[in-house]
């Protein structure tokens, strides 16, 4: 049978080639998520997505049973999770907004205020979703130098300019678990023009002693250039229902309302969110064993640091391990694979020499460790 494009002598070349997509859109390089399995198939232990080592609470697992409606759409507007958000934050419950992960809420900020001809400005480092969320709205991303693999305020302070509409700041920072004081914190909001929004990303903030506290969520009340996004996915262990909550000026939050999916976060999460929020006695249980294990690995990198081993220092659930010895990260990587574990190489971020270790069990942090040990010592 004749194609009925190529047979019309009227078809033009698009017309035969299809729908263009647009040029920023093209230029998006994909998410990468950490592995699971290794080269051969593998199922490995999964030290690559900063997951909770403790699961998820018991009664938030409970909560999450109990919906048995799949047939009825969910609350639109996640009624019930605000209110108990915000009773424990001390929040006005209309300054919320939930949506599917603190993903879509970065996306959905980018969307709001920035577009084709403007920039959206991060540190280099920083949550690789930020170039995308750049680009997905057809905004120019901005890169500011780091300072030892953190935020250096001045050099991001440095790089705004007329088109910068949204800055972006991980805190603490993914990938390299490096925190912004709340001095400093509030230094680069002082620095930037009343018109540039300031995202404060604080995917990992509840592993933070409470003492250390940003005051990010303190801005976020006082100014109208200030959007704080949270996740249920780490110390709250709610990963897979993809659950986060975003708190700003009122005019902020109306713009992401109006533009987020509307049954953006499903019954399930929903459920399982708010019985989380209840149970701080888990959050703080998991803040802190990731407190303790964390010590304990940094020391086991310290006592590795003749081999050129190096641990940057993280308020995180996981730690960036520098290789700038005779082992390199590379290798590293495919030797833990070879004990059974899965842990995150960053050559596209910019990182060669670095993995991401997410802090497990005590055991799974011993045996990572004795291999990067053992590993170290054979490549004298």
């Amino acid at each position: 049978m004749t194609n009925a494009i190529d047979a019309s002598p009227s078809a033009s070349p698009s017309a035969a080639i299809g729908p263009q997509v647009k040029p920023w859109i093209a230029a998006i390089h994909a998410y990468v998520p950490g592995k699971s399995k290794s080269a051969d198939g593998k199922p490995l232990v999964k030290l690559s997505a900063n997951e909770n080592p403790l699961g998820t609470s018991a009664a938030a697992m409970a909560a999450r049973a109990g919906i048995s409606d799949a047939a009825a759409y969910p609350d639109p507007d996640s009624t019930a999770l605000r209110e108990a958000l915000g009773n424990l934050h001390g929040i006005d419950p209309a300054r919320i907004v939930c949506g599917t992960g603190s993903d879509e809420l970065l996306n959905l900020a980018a969307q709001a205020f920035a577009g084709p001809g403007d920039e959206v400005a991060y540190v280099r480092y920083g949550f690789s979703v930020y170039d995308i969320a750049a680009r997905r709205c057809g905004a120019e991303p901005v890169v500011a130098p780091d300072r030892d693999f953190g935020t250096d305020v001045d050099a991001l302070l440095a790089a705004i300019t007329g088109k910068t509409r949204v800055v972006f700041l991980a805190n603490p920072n993914n990938p390299t678990g490096t925190y912004l004081p709340r001095a400093e914190l509030a230094r680069l909001h002082a620095g930037l023009p009343a018109d540039v929004l300031l995202v404060v990303d604080r995917a990992y903030a509840e592993y933070v002693d409470p003492a250390d506290d940003d005051g990010a969520l303190e801005l976020a009340a006082g100014a109208g250039n200030v959007l704080v996004t949270h996740t249920f996915s780490k110390i709250y262990g709610l990963a897979g229902e993809r659950i986060g909550w975003g708190t700003g000026a009122p005019a902020i939050i109306d713009a992401l309302n109006r533009i987020r999916g509307p049954f953006n976060v499903t019954s399930t999460g929903q459920a399982a969110a708010l019985a989380a929020v209840r149970d701080q006695a888990f959050v703080e249980a998991s803040r802190a064993h990731n407190r303790a294990e964390r010590e304990r690995f940094v020391a086991a990198i310290e006592g590795l640091g003749n081999h050129g081993l190096r641990a940057v220092p993280s308020e995180a659930n996981f730690v960036l391990v520098l290789f700038e010895g005779a082992l390199t990260a590379a290798a590293a990587m495919d030797g833990i694979a070879k004990a059974g574990y899965a842990v995150r190489h960053l050559p596209s971020q910019g990182l060669p020499q670095a993995l991401r270790i997410t802090i497990g069990t005590a055991a799974q942090m011993d045996d990572i460790a004795r291999v990067l040990r053992r590993m170290a010592d054979a490549a004298r």
